[in-house]
């Protein structure tokens, strides 16, 4: 199986590197890598529609990107590179993707343009935000674990994958869903004598419903979370009828896009 291996981390992250050189050595598959040339955590699924996107060769079957992580899956599976890939896969991210931080999250992005090309797809993260990262336990999980978690892939979905950041490895895994969290970002701003105002977004403590099942509620308990996330948007679900609200409803179009 021909396999791009991605991440949002960028093309020198620790993660990555030694992900791919396991599946290299573990498995029988051919392990391709794409990567952005820098750390584009936080990028979400921003393409590069305005510019062009270059790669370079990097290594052996290794290239570097100056794109995004969507953009890194895009191009390659468009045709940019002489290799069809049949398994997407992004990571190891250098932290959790839990909840909704997969809004946030290029490492899931990368993943959910993969299933957009009806590739399988799979998102890996290490559930560390603060060294030390012990990458053993969560590389041995995602190569062991790899056959299983690509039989649970389907049409219209992508899979969503954290590890538990403790030195032996997870206890084992649960199907899961993406848990409720809320973000206590800060922000600091000063005006400078070039005449801006300069804004930083200091994040804060991140706080997560605990609801029996979550990602983040399985992976408390020493457990990888495994979840399948529904690739297409959704405006409800099991919600009853929706009613727009009298502006959305009256809002006039401008030239023909939605005001």
């Amino acid at each position: 199986m021909n396999i791009l291996l991605t991440n949002d981390d960028g093309i020198d992250c620790e993660g990555l590197r030694r992900f791919a050189e396991e599946l290299r050595c573990r498995t029988g598959h051919k392990i391709y890598v794409v990567a952005p040339d820098s750390d584009r955590s936080g990028v979400s699924h921003s393409i590069s529609i305005k510019k062009p996107v270059r790669i370079k060769a990097h290594g052996p079957d290794t290239w570097v990107c100056t794109g995004t992580p969507a953009d890194c899956v895009m191009v390659v599976s468009l045709g940019c590179l002489p290799f069809k890939p049949e398994l997407i896969i992004s990571g190891i991210n250098a932290g959790p993707n839990l909840g909704t931080d997969i809004v946030y999250s290029g490492t899931v992005a990368a993943a959910r343009q993969g299933a957009l090309h009806h590739i399988p797809a799979i998102a890996f993260s290490l559930a560390g935000l603060t060294p030390p990262l012990y990458w053993d336990g969560a590389v041995s999980f995602a190569v062991t674990r790899l056959d299983a978690l690509i039989d649970l892939w389907e049409e219209d979905i992508f899979i969503n994958v954290n590890i538990p950041n403790t030195p032996g490895g997870p206890d084992g895994m649960a199907v899961t869903f993406p848990a409720r969290r809320w973000y206590q970002d800060k922000l600091v701003s000063f005006d400078a004598p070039d005449g801006y105002t300069y804004c930083f977004i200091n994040s804060g403590v991140i706080k997560s419903e605990d609801e029996p099942g979550s990602d983040w509620e399985v992976v408390s308990r020493n457990l990888a979370s495994i979840s399948p996330v529904y690739l297409y948007p959704v405006a409800q679900e099991d919600r009853g009828t929706i009613v727009l609200p009298h502006k959305a409803a009256s809002c006039p179009e401008k030239n023909g896009v939605p005001g």
